[in-house]
């Protein structure tokens, strides 16, 4: 994916940032708390932009693996 390159924290904890946010609910600043518990430094205005950048782009991809699990009106996983 080219949606990443060139930023300073990997792809990964963009992601987790980005998903805690959609996911959860909490505010930048708990989010910002829970990585540095994890030995990750990063300002809640950093995580505020993520979300705004990749937010769309986390729930286009959510939006299409929901259409795989909901086939003929019935949810169901595939196999």
């Amino acid at each position: 994916m080219g949606y990443f390159k060139g930023k300073q924290f990997k792809q990964d904890i963009i992601l987790v940032a980005v998903g805690y946010y959609c996911r959860f609910s909490l505010s930048y600043g708990d989010i910002s708390g829970i990585l540095k518990e994890r030995g990750v430094s990063v300002h809640p205005t950093t995580i505020m932009r993520w979300v705004h950048e990749y937010g769309h782009l986390i729930y286009q991809i959510w939006k299409k693996k929901i259409k795989e699990y909901n086939y003929l009106g019935i949810w169901m996983r595939p196999i």
